[in-house]
């Protein structure tokens, strides 16, 4: 979106006066810095706060407040760093707020944990009882599940009684796979496909023709193969699943997370240089992480 100068001038005065003081910002601040008329700068507020870049705070405290929409506009990070820690209502990611502080107030009760959420962007779209998931962030990969329970919308805050806290694991998916791999050829029939299920306890295997991935096949695969009357004899070639799923064996766990939802896959296949050496499936996942 094209601004003009002026509204820029205000946005970024909006943003620097927001980091520095903590709270919501008076358009008569605003006008002070910048040396314009106070009602000059309400009218151009109000504009702002139309194209989602600002959010108006009622009450004597009240004022105006960065949108995360602002940060992007004008090309600036939410905080000293690169990374956006996100959040999500009931399912959904709320894209014009972020997270940028969260302040453990009760960790040491033995039933109850509750949390203050900082927020850059406007606390008062959220309602008591709102389902939030909070992260990962960016260090420690941590993420927070809980209930809100009540919000400050002078400070731009959440307070949410946890129910769920965990650290998303940081070693390579090398640490996690199942090796070696248990392979199948082309020339290989459902019947041995199963065979292999069975001695080995699994449920896919990849199909593998001079040390190349060619595809996988998994029970899903045989069972549908049987509901067409195709006979244990076919091989495995004409039923398999081209389209692989691949990683390189120096992925991070919790990035390959995303990729298992996404594409509704139960497991993918680990390479290095190019060469297959394990498997990962969501079993192995949920072993690491029940929660997932």
């Amino acid at each position: 979106m094209d601004l003009s100068l002026i509204q820029k001038d205000i946005l970024i005065t909006l943003i620097t006066l927001y980091h520095r003081q903590s709270h919501s910002i008076k358009g008569e601040e605003i006008a002070d810095v910048i040396h314009r008329n106070p009602g000059t700068v309400r009218n151009q507020m109000q504009a702002l706060k139309a194209i989602g870049l600002v959010d108006g705070v009622p009450g004597p405290k009240g004022g105006y407040i960065p949108t995360a929409l602002a940060y992007k506009e004008l090309n600036l990070s939410l905080s000293e760093g690169d990374y956006d820690v996100p959040i999500s209502r009931n399912g959904e990611v709320v894209k014009s707020v972020k997270v940028v502080e969260i302040d453990f107030t009760t960790l040491c009760h033995p039933d109850v944990c509750h949390a203050v959420i900082k927020l850059i962007g406007s606390a008062k779209i959220f309602e008591i009882g709102d389902q939030i998931t909070i992260g990962p962030t960016p260090v420690n990969k941590l993420v927070i599940k809980g209930e809100v329970f009540g919000k400050d919308e002078a400070e731009q805050s959440l307070i949410i009684s946890t129910t769920e806290m965990v650290s998303l694991p940081k070693m390579s998916i090398k640490n996690y796979m199942s090796s070696p791999l248990k392979t199948l050829r082309g020339l290989d029939t459902l019947h041995d496909a199963l065979e292999l299920f069975n001695r080995y306890r699994i449920h896919g295997a990849p199909v593998i023709e001079d040390d190349k991935l060619t595809g996988i096949v998994t029970m899903s695969d045989i069972a549908t193969a049987v509901e067409m009357n195709l006979p244990l004899s076919t091989l495995v070639s004409e039923v398999m699943t081209t389209d692989v799923v691949e990683a390189p064996s120096d992925t991070k766990l919790f990035e390959v997370i995303r990729r298992f939802k996404e594409r509704e896959i139960g497991r993918l296949i680990v390479v290095e240089n190019g060469k297959p050496i394990g498997i990962l499936t969501q079993s192995d996942i949920i072993r690491v992480f029940p929660a997932l």
